[in-house]
């Protein structure tokens, strides 16, 4: 059985992950096999592409028909190859009710007042939206539509709206089962049914969504299946019981067993040396592994780098998750304030400052202001 330590699963997976910048085109990257998170107010997505491509300048995902950007995983806005939607669709619909409920982050008593079991509720919203949405819309203009047409126990009072109006994790999960994309770089956020619009699923195809699990462990292995769930947003009984691969190879992480597929089984077993520093955003494919102890092992850095809003963006260098960022505009300048988590040396700190700069160019800043805490 392969033996590794966690340096050794962390240099795999900046590999897997494309931060060697050892390729330049965005759609031959690995990481939109499972897509890239978005917030387009801080521009997510395209930092994370400045992690990872070797050009100097922006790439902007918003004009680029190679990509599409939907509510999928979790409900969170993620862009995806648009060759792949097609496929990805039918994978989010979730196996059973209690996969849905959880997905949902309903209670059971939720369900029973909506008097129908959760897969149902989720195809009524689905199918609400496919009416209510027939060409671009904003998503207060959609809710309001959709909220016209599903039972009332699918519905909410919104205290910050001041209005009554579909769930918003429900609204999420439905919008790609009815074939509506959103609008890139829209604000407000912006819903319109895609170009090649599919029927809604009826079934869930347990092999694609087995697929997101694979690409995940993929990506983000060796794993457990509770890791995995976690990204879905589903339990540990549903991947383990209905979505784990059968093609897996155990090994062992610092004496505890975990899984890989087996045709990046080599990769793992000898990956390349880190030697860079990368500035990766808030939502980074790289931070949306599960298992956070394993990337920062020191409880209070996890609690610098994930909180419950405002998370910061992530240094790494050298193979170590070793600082946070955040930035603050003052007219045409950017000003980036890097914390560490972990000691750097001068080259460290000064290839930090050569990143910030990519980050500077990919928000329009022409003017750079670089300071330690």
């Amino acid at each position: 059985m392969l033996e590794l330590d966690r340096e050794q699963v962390l240099a795999y997976r900046i590999a897997r992950h494309g931060l060697s910048r050892d390729q330049d085109d965005p759609a031959k990257l690995a990481v939109f096999d499972l897509g890239v998170q978005d917030a387009t107010a801080r521009a997510a997505a395209e930092l994370a592409l400045a992690a990872r491509l070797p050009t100097d300048r922006p790439v902007s995902l918003v004009d680029d028909a190679r990509f599409t950007l939907l509510w999928s995983h979790r409900g969170a806005p993620h862009y995806h190859r648009t060759e792949d939607v097609a496929a990805l669709i039918p994978a989010l619909l979730p196996v059973d009710d209690a996969d849905t409920l959880a997905r949902l982050s309903w209670q059971r008593k939720e369900v029973a007042d909506a008097g129908m079991p959760a897969t149902q509720v989720l195809l009524t919203a689905a199918r609400a939206m496919r009416e209510a949405v027939p060409a671009a819309m904003t998503k207060g203009s959609a809710s309001t539509a959709v909220t016209r047409l599903v039972p009332a126990a699918l519905t909410r009072w919104c205290r910050p709206c001041q209005a009554t109006h579909i769930h918003e994790q429900l609204m999420r999960l439905a919008a790609p089962l009815a074939g509506l994309r959103l609008v890139a770089g829209a604000t407000p956020a912006t819903l319109e049914p895609l170009a090649d619009r599919p029927r809604i699923p009826v079934a869930t195809d347990i092999a694609r969504v087995t697929r997101v699990v694979v690409d995940y462990l993929r990506l983000h292995g060796p794993a457990l299946p509770t890791e995995a769930a976690g990204f879905l947003g589903s339990t540990r009984a549903t991947v383990t019981e209905r979505l784990w691969p059968s093609d897996l190879v155990e090994v062992r992480v610092d004496g505890k067993k975990r899984y890989i597929p087996a045709d990046r089984v080599a990769e793992l077993a000898n990956p390349p040396t880190p030697d860079f520093v990368r500035l990766l955003p808030p939502w980074d494919p790289f931070l949306q592994a599960r298992d956070r102890e394993l990337l920062v092992p020191d409880k209070a850095h996890r609690k610098e780098l994930w909180k419950v809003l405002g998370n910061p963006g992530a240094l790494l260098a050298h193979g170590e998750v070793a600082g946070t960022w955040r930035t603050k505009s003052a007219g045409k300048r950017l000003e980036v304030t890097f914390t560490e988590l972990l000691r750097l040396g001068t080259a460290a700190r000064a290839a930090a400052k050569e990143e910030a700069a990519r980050v500077a160019a990919v928000r329009g800043y022409a003017d750079l202001r670089v300071a330690w805490s």
